[in-house]
Parts: C-alpha cells; structure tokens; sequence
C-alpha cells in the first residue's frame, strides 16, 4: 500500500469509480452496462459493495458520501 492511500478509508476500486462517475452523469444502470461492457447485474454488485462499504442505504446517499469524501467529483 502506498503512503497516500489511507487519506480516505474508502478507496473505490477502478471500476466502482467507473460506476459512479456514470451514475451521477444521470446514466441509467442499463447505459453503465453497455457502456462499461458488463452486465446490468455487475452494475448493481458494484454499487450494492460500494454502498456497503459507506454504510449508506442508496445510490444518492452513496454519491453525496464519495463527494465529501473527495472520491467523486461532479
């Protein structure tokens, strides 16, 4: 693990980033899918464990957590 890593304890994989950087571009989950090249059930999974390690309850709730954290910008 690098020095700068633990700055956030929540550190999204590449993918969940690539995720959500759609999701709050207002793209449905079925967009993310084609787009990303996986299925519609990837999708869901990556933003279920993204929620998870927030300890939030929605997609929208999860997006304003990734911005305070400096993990997502919009």
């Amino acid at each position: 693990m690098k020095g700068s890593d633990h700055k956030s304890k929540f550190i999204l994989t590449h993918r969940e980033r690539e995720v959500f950087e759609l999701l709050v571009q207002d793209k449905t989950t079925r967009d993310i899918a084609q787009q990303l090249f996986i299925s519609e059930k990837t999708v869901r999974n990556h933003i279920s464990n993204v929620m998870q390690k927030l300890n939030v309850k929605g997609r929208s709730q999860a997006v304003v957590e990734l911005i305070k954290l400096g993990e997502l910008q919009i």
